[in-house]
Formats: C-alpha cells, structure tokens, sequence
C-alpha cells in the first residue's frame, strides 16, 4: 500500500497564528498543574513530618520523591508505547486522568505506604504525559518555530510551581489550617484542577503525521485542511505556497516494536547514546535539588515551614524565564552550540554554589537566588534534553524514544537522587552536600561534551528530514 502525501510540508509552511498559541495553552497548562502538584509536594515537606498522621522523616521525604519518579518511569515506558499505538489524542485524556485521580488520591493518604502509592500513581499520569505532549508539539509546531516552543511548553511547569508556592504559603500559615490539613487541601485542589483541565484538551486534533504513517491519509487530509483554514482566518492572509518533495509512504514495511528497537539501538545508536546521556544528567541534577532544596531551607538555615513556599517563587521565576528566554537561540544560533552551553554552565554555576555552601558563604536568601541563577540555565538544559529525544528519531518511534530515554535516564539519574540526598542532607553534614553537588555538576559537564561530540543539528528542519520515517520509501539519513 503507497501512499504519497505533503502533509509534512503543509504543515511546515505555516505562519505562527491562534492556532499554534491554542495547542501551547493546552499543552503547557498540564504543565502548570504538574509543577503545581510537584512544588505542593516539595514545599509541604515540613507539613508532612509535623502531620500527626504522617510524621515524616527526611529519608521519608526523600522516599516520596523517588516514589514519584519511579511511577514516572513505569508511566512512560506503558503510556509512551500506547501513544504510538493508540495515537497522541487518546493517551492525552489517560494520562491526565490518571494524574488527577492519584493527586486527588493523595489527600486522603493515611500512612507512609499509601502516601507512597499514590505519588507513584501521580508519577505514572505524568510521566506519560511527556510522551504524549512532547510528540504532538514536534508533530504540529512548523520546523522553524519547534525549539522555542518545546522549551516554552515544558518550561512552563514553572508557573505551576510558582502558583504551589504560594498555595503552600496561604494553607500552611500559621492558625489557619489544622496540621492534617492544610497539605490535605493542598493535593485535592491540584487533584480538582487537573480534572477540569481534561475538557480543554477536547481542541486539540490528532497528529496528522501519526495518522498519515498508519494509513489514516484521508482523517489527516481533513485535520491539515482544517488547521490551514484556522490560520488563514487567523492571520487574514493566504496561505504561502507548499514546497519541497513530496513523502512516498509504503505502509506495508515493518514497523513493528523489533523494528523500532533496530531503529533506535542500530541505525540511530548514536543519537540514542546522547538521548540518555542528556536525560541521566538533567534528572540527576534537577531531582537532587528539586525534592530536597525544602529540607536545606529548613534544616541549614532555619526557614520556617509556613515560610517556605516564598523562597520557592524566586526560583520557579528563574526556572520559567530561562527556557523562555534562551529558548529562540535553540532555533537560531542552534542546537548543538546551545545544549552544550547550557548544560556546561549549569554544573559549573552548581560546583561554585556548592562550594560557598560548604564553606558557610550563604544565607537562606543568597541560597536562593544562587539556586535561581543556576536553574535559569538548567532548565532550558533540562528542556533541550526532551527536544533531543522527541526530534532526533523516525516518527513511529517517536512517543516510544521519549518514554524509553526518559524512563532510563530518570531510573539512573533520578529515582537515586531525592533519595541519596536526602541521606545525605539528614547527616547534616555539608561536606557530604557538596560531594553530591560536585557528582551532579560533572554529569552535567560530561554531557555537554557529548553533545559538542555527537549532538544533532535539528533546528529548522522537517522532521522527517531529521529522521526519515520507517515507512518511507526515501532511504534514511
């Protein structure tokens, strides 16, 4: 069965219209609730080891974050291989309903292994989510416009932490809320919020390039023909001419999970290489800070519980403006020169900030706005990591390649890490601190020089051009 199609190049050759700030919004806002959730959870720390019920431990706090990441693990590795089974618009209602139950879930937690539980099922919604979302912004954002977006999108978890931030400052202020629950309400208004949010996913269409590799080409035809006429109504101009060749699809080659996994570990090994050595330093870095930076708040410096949560926005600002900022370079000056910069500087900045901490150089605010600095680099870092995986392989594969590098590089860099630092926190040792600072930081080294190696110049260009199609009759890059 052969099909030719220029679906690719129509959907290319679009100009930026409501449209494309329409799938932003209701790609992004998952996000938001995501940070919301995770930042509730990490600035309830203190809650959770004062609740009566609960009464936390750091190790334990340390526990839940991994809980969470491992849920994310197993989450995108089934969801992942749904999405390409089942198409991104399915698995976009799962996810997210998997997410809001098990946060809503969350706030009726009872002991140590049902909290736990409930955070791996939280996890596994979102850890789906990245497949899902992740493949749609790189199958319906034009080529010139692909990097910034996905930077903006996954950047955008950081309003939603800067939003827990302050939720964790109003329930845990002192009087207003029992001590089971202020962290309570905290978790079943995230947990409400995401279910509302699954009626505004009802706008997005299905990838047109999912539907064009499974033989689908007349529902695509419909979906590119109705995207064109929303942006032409935006802009109030026609539509620029298409161009380029276009695809010859033979739908009858294999492209089975044998395939994929040829593909992905033969043809493209060493793009899979750079995919993973992205993913295990960004989650190793990001998570050992992340689900701990509450306890040194409060452990080193004597930050109360109640105020946490202003110490928290400063650094969820740095986190959202960084890939907002930087994220047009990923499209102009490119992707590999940017990658490898952002990475190198994030561990250099984190091995200086370590350095003052060890020596008492610090206050809790100073702590703060150096974490701030640090994380406006590292989370376009983090970011590009996601970019690399979700354009650097054929389009069968590609929910796939994100959930299997993302599942690999957060069970090596990031189920360990919440919990290594929190042992490492709870011995109150700071030079024990600083040696888990100076690991993250050289993983975040050692990364960029494997991205100045072997990193993929994919700015601007068509996907398929990126990554030829399983089943394309054209032979692969």
């Amino acid at each position: 069965m052969i099909h030719n199609t220029d679906i690719p190049h129509r959907l290319d050759r679009l100009p930026w219209s409501r449209f494309h700030w329409l799938v932003v919004v209701a790609l992004g806002i998952t996000w938001i609730l995501d940070g919301l959730e995770v930042t509730l959870a990490g600035s309830l720390a203190g809650a959770l080891k004062d609740s009566p019920t609960l009464r936390f431990t750091d190790a334990d706090i340390g526990d839940m974050g991994s809980a969470y990441i491992l849920g994310a693990v197993i989450g995108a590795l089934l969801f992942g291989w749904l999405t390409d089974r089942w198409g991104r618009k399915k698995l976009f209602y799962i996810t997210l309903a998997v997410y809001a139950v098990s946060t809503l879930a969350s706030a009726f937690a009872w002991d140590y292994w049902s909290f736990a539980a409930f955070r791996f099922l939280t996890g596994a919604g979102i850890g789906g989510e990245y497949a899902a979302i992740n493949s749609a912004i790189q199958e319906l954002i034009p080529a010139r416009y692909r990097g910034r977006t996905d930077l903006a999108i996954n950047g955008s978890f950081w309003v939603g932490a800067a939003l827990g931030a302050l939720g964790a400052v109003v329930l845990l202020a002192p009087g207003f809320l029992g001590p089971d629950v202020g962290w309570r309400m905290a978790f079943g208004i995230g947990g409400a919020l995401a279910l509302l949010i699954i009626f505004l996913r009802t706008f997005l269409p299905e990838s047109p390039r999912w539907l064009m590799v499974k033989g689908r080409i007349g529902e695509a035809e419909a979906i590119v023909e109705g995207i064109e006429g929303r942006v032409r109504e935006s802009t109030g101009r026609p539509l620029a001419p298409v161009e380029g060749t276009g695809l010859t699809l033979d739908l009858r080659r294999d492209t089975s999970m044998v395939a994929v996994a040829r593909v992905l570990f033969t043809r493209y090994k060493r793009r899979s290489f750079l995919g993973l050595s992205l993913m295990i330093a960004q989650a190793f870095f990001y998570n050992a800070i992340f689900f701990t930076n509450v306890l040194i708040l409060t452990k080193f410096y004597g930050v109360p519980n109640s105020d946490v949560g202003w110490y928290v926005l400063p650094f969820a600002l740095g986190n959202f403006t960084g890939p907002l900022l930087l994220g047009p370079l990923f499209d102009t000056w490119g992707r590999k020169p940017m990658i490898a910069a952002t990475y190198a500087l994030s561990g250099v900045l984190l091995f200086g900030t370590g350095w003052l901490f060890l020596h008492g150089m610090l206050t809790a605010t100073t702590q703060t706005v150096a974490w701030s600095v640090i994380f406006f680099v590292a989370s376009a870092a983090a970011s590009s990591a996601y970019l690399t995986v979700s354009e650097s392989f054929p389009l069968e594969a590609r929910a796939t390649a994100i959930s299997l590098f993302y599942a690999l590089g957060t069970l090596l860099g990031g189920v360990a890490a919440p919990w290594f630092f929190g042992r490492l926190i709870e011995t109150g040792d700071r030079g024990q601190i600083m040696m888990g600072y100076s690991v993250a930081a050289a993983l975040m080294v050692i990364a960029a020089g494997i991205e100045l190696w072997i990193g993929v110049r994919a700015e601007r260009r068509p996907l398929e051009s990126v990554a030829t199609p399983l089943c394309s009759v054209a032979p692969a890059e």
